[in-house]
């Protein structure tokens, strides 16, 4: 799995800034004095957690994602407020390569069948191409192991939500994976803001999910019903 940022919105901290001073002041954006860092921190740290989010949507990340499954990407799509371009199977003739489970790669038996069953697909894959199948047609055979390339954009607001499901603990292996390496990559834009993207149960104080993994007790333990 390869991860890079593209490109993101010029000076962050300042454009969060002037969106939050813009909605409580009398000044107009453009008007707005320039403030030390510590001063836009705060602002934007305070404004975060009164739960005023939509200034975060004044800012945007894109990434380029590269060597992740198919069983990945089908995930990703789903957070649609954001947006993808995905590496065609119809116009593109794959190559062979997987991505491969590591509870598979620790098993030589599971490995091994795993693998028997991957060179088949691939063995289709070529024979249908051979046979004269328009690609759009033998893709139909390719595992979701399938290696795919992928540029997503999403502005701060989305990404601090969708880092908030996939950073949990007991969010899928390589989706989790793909979320530390996209807030590595944050951070060397803006410390201060990769900090915002945490598993949820960090800015909840509580787990959400119906098990926990220790990180934070259960909402039912931390608020009581009366």
């Amino acid at each position: 799995m390869r991860v890079r940022l593209i490109q993101h919105t010029p000076e962050p901290l300042k454009t969060l800034y002037v969106a939050a001073r813009t909605c409580y002041s009398p000044a107009g954006p453009l008007s707005i004095e320039e403030a030390t860092r510590e001063k836009m921190e705060t602002l934007i740290e305070k404004v975060f957690r009164s739960g005023h989010e939509s200034i975060l949507e004044h800012v945007s990340f894109t990434f380029g994602i590269e060597g992740v499954s198919r069983v990945l990407t089908h995930q990703l799509v789903r957070h649609r407020i954001a947006s993808f371009s995905q590496q065609s199977q119809r116009y593109v003739k794959m190559e062979e390569g997987v991505v491969v489970p590591p509870s598979i790669k620790r098993n030589r038996e599971a490995m091994e069948l795993f693998q028997k069953g991957i060179d088949h697909a691939w063995e289709i894959y070529r024979g249908l191409l051979e046979m004269g199948i328009k690609k759009e047609d033998a893709r139909f055979i390719l595992p979701n192991a399938t290696p795919s390339s992928i540029v997503m954009t999403m502005n701060l607001r989305e990404l601090i939500h969708t880092s908030g499901l996939r950073l949990c603990f007991r969010a899928q292996w390589e989706i989790r994976m793909l979320f530390t390496y996209i807030k590595r990559e944050v951070k060397k834009v803006d410390r201060f803001l990769a900090d915002f993207l945490q598993p949820r149960c960090i800015h909840l104080g509580y787990c959400p999910e119906k098990k926990t993994c220790g990180l934070r007790p259960l909402k039912r333990e931390v608020i009581k019903d009366d």
